[in-house]
């Protein structure tokens, strides 16, 4: 039977959480808020608009989102020339794929985002299918990105393994039914990704490349 390995990519294939929590919170002062920069981080992971109204409530001017959005896009489309991808990403995912993964990319990125980062990582060909922001109603921790990437990859959930470094990734793929494998490399606390539905735990990609044969991926 086919097995999918689904991949969160901001803070797990690549070293971008810092760069957006940057960007979020001078887009944020620019617009007149005052937000810290620890509840920003903890917010990565969340589509733009779930990420406003977690970070300025319900109660906010909502006609202000919009601009927020193009305003964060702005100063991070500044770095998608340099992205870096963590290490041993591509390896990692180039491994499962010879090994008979169906590898498919679940993101809140989506445009031409998506394409820095799929360059950073620089692993197209072992790459299935990416469900993307532009795919789904609702973003993480819904588990509709995950479900999406299930279809894609034509896997049920219980034969898939979702791989992320958010409290929102880990309870996205417990919603949708798989084993959630967590990574460090986001700067998530490892007790708040076990909280969240983690089953394993990594430092990196690196570092579950070579852990593979003991880990849900074996």
């Amino acid at each position: 039977m086919e097995r999918a390995a689904v991949f969160d990519v901001d803070g797990t294939l690549v070293d971008t959480n810092h760069l957006h929590v940057t960007t979020w919170w001078e887009a944020l002062r620019q617009a007149g808020h005052r937000v810290p920069m620890h509840a920003v981080h903890r917010a990565i992971g969340l589509g733009s608009d779930d990420l406003v109204a977690h970070l300025l409530g319900e109660d906010r001017d909502k006609d202000q989102d919009a601009e927020l959005s193009a305003a964060h896009k702005a100063l991070y489309g500044q770095y998608f020339d340099r992205l870096p991808a963590l290490q041993d990403a591509g390896r990692l995912l180039r491994h499962l794929h010879q090994a008979g993964w169906r590898v498919v990319l679940a993101t809140s990125a989506g445009g031409s985002e998506l394409s820095a980062l799929r360059r950073a990582i620089d692993a197209d060909d072992a790459i299935m299918a990416t469900a993307s922001a532009d795919d789904v109603e609702e973003g993480k921790p819904a588990p509709e990105p995950v479900e999406h990437a299930l279809e894609l990859a034509g896997v049920p959930a219980e034969r898939a393994v979702f791989v992320g470094d958010t409290v929102w990734d880990m309870q996205a793929g417990s919603r949708a039914g798989v084993r959630c494998v967590g990574v460090l490399c986001g700067g998530i606390p490892r007790a708040d990704l076990e909280e969240a539905g983690a089953q394993a735990i990594y430092d990196d990609p690196a570092h579950l490349l070579a852990s593979l044969a003991d880990s849900p991926l074996a």
